[in-house]
């Protein structure tokens, strides 16, 4: 039995209500000490799961009017009894109310603590817990979707299913290992490579997705870069919807690195409006050019706006080249002035089909650049989910990557006839991969790290 801990469940700040949460098998003796309900009964008196109103109380003073809630374990979220009090949401009430609880016996919660009881509970496994921290720090629909299947147990279903059919050829093994003088029917070397190319099909299909979950989660990391004055500020306010960057006719405005966040159709980005790129001899400046140089060197999406109504630099061609073999879009602005620009040449370098023609002065172009972000993102073969979850933790990407190459090696095992217990290796190391998922396999100070990172109250 752990001891009973207590934190904010709420931001801190001036708000209508602050949440206080306890957890643990204490959590209501010590609700009983801090608060009188306005009944005159003792709280643990109140029938569960119903909001008591009353005073919380030190000594004869009396320091909030509150609302308090018990919920009995094993159904809560921690499995344990967890008391929620409910007071105003300033600074003064809370932190006088946390520190009377800590006072009569409460100790704070580390991080995470609440969901990783549930995790030990068993309430949840390591993915779904995992999901709770990416369902509070979803910055678009898409995202918390994303995030809701997993808490619901989408790809932890998966990853069962997977180990299962792993448990299975493993067992089979095994007794034909440990018992030879057996009459027992072995699985074949023929009905081990059909099952393990189904698993690597499943995990293929898992990798495949996982690009397009780890954008939704973290958000497309985009840099719109270009020699100065051909639009770039411009297109950053024009998607922004606002005046975000300063936009002139004088060029080598933008010195400095502008970072903003927008939501694209669901797709957060994070967008850099980078100083132009070109030779100068302003110290600024060409500072602001080499951090747009670290920025090209490390974005998810490259867009490089050029002018129309001009003649393609030796810079610029220079930018194609650099851009050839990334994810990029290039962009051909001022569209409303007579086109000057050499569209063939830009083809030498770029697909038709990563080239848009725009006006942001007109607002011309801009949904055909938005479809064409989403488009890159989802996968033009994108049809929804299906079968495979989408996977967005790095953890588990990983984790999946490690189970692909040991099922890639138990199919050479199996397809030299290697023995039995050689292809029990690699089978076993495929069931170990997805464990780390479900956290069945996985090192204690991993998960300590992983919890590390989750907010207090949660």
């Amino acid at each position: 039995m752990y001891d009973t801990i207590v934190a904010i469940g709420t931001p801190l700040g001036e708000s209508a209500i602050g949440i206080i949460r306890l957890s643990g098998e204490k959590a209501v003796a010590l609700a009983d000490k801090v608060f009188q309900p306005k009944s005159g009964r003792p709280f643990k008196d109140h029938p569960p799961r119903t909001m008591v109103y009353g005073h919380v109380v030190e000594g004869e003073e009396v320091i909030d009017e509150v609302l308090t809630l018990y919920m009995k374990g094993p159904a809560t979220y921690t499995r344990e009894d967890i008391v929620e009090i409910n007071c105003h949401g300033g600074i003064v009430p809370i932190n006088r109310i946390l520190t009377l609880l800590l006072r009569e016996g409460a100790r704070m919660a580390e991080p995470g603590e609440f969901t990783k009881r549930a995790f030990l509970s068993g309430r949840l496994d390591l993915a779904q817990a995992e999901a709770v921290m990416d369902l509070i720090s979803a910055k678009t629909p898409a995202g918390f979707k994303v995030a809701y299947d997993q808490l619901e147990g989408q790809l932890s279903k998966k990853v069962v299913g997977l180990r299962d059919r792993i448990t299975q050829i493993m067992a089979s093994i095994e007794v034909g290992i440990d018992y030879p003088e057996e009459d027992i029917v072995e699985m074949t070397y023929q009905e081990i490579k059909s099952v393990l190319e189904d698993i690597q099909a499943e995990l293929d299909g898992m990798l495949k997705s996982a690009e397009t979950g780890k954008v939704l989660r973290e958000g497309l990391h985009t840099v719109i870069v270009g020699k100065p004055n051909v639009g770039k500020s411009s297109l950053m306010n024009a998607l922004l919807r606002e005046s975000r960057a300063i936009v002139t006719d004088i060029p080598g405005t933008t010195r400095d690195i502008i970072e903003e966040h927008l939501n694209i159709r669901g797709i957060p980005l994070k967008i850099v409006d980078t100083a132009g790129i070109r030779e100068t001899e302003d110290i600024i400046e060409k500072i602001g050019v080499e951090r747009t140089k670290a920025y090209f060197n490390r974005a998810d999406l490259i867009i490089l706006v050029l002018s129309g109504a001009e003649d393609l630099t030796l810079d610029e061609e220079r930018m194609l080249e650099l851009v050839r073999e990334r994810n990029a879009l290039v962009l051909i602005n001022k569209t409303d002035l007579p086109q000057i620009i050499d569209e063939k040449r830009i083809l030498e370098f770029v697909a038709e089909d990563r080239l848009i023609r725009i006006s942001i002065t007109r607002e011309h172009g801009l949904d055909a650049l938005e479809e064409k972000i989403v488009a890159m993102v989802y996968g033009a073969d994108f049809k929804g989910q299906g079968e495979n979850p989408l996977i967005s933790n790095v953890r588990h990407i990983g984790a999946v990557h490690r189970a692909l190459a040991h099922t890639r090696e138990a199919l050479s095992s199996t397809g030299q006839g290697m023995p039995y217990d050689f292809i029990e290796v690699d089978i076993k190391n495929i069931y170990e991969a997805l464990g780390e998922i479900s956290g069945d396999t996985i090192e204690d100070d991993v998960i300590a790290k992983i919890f590390s990172n989750f907010c207090l109250g949660k």
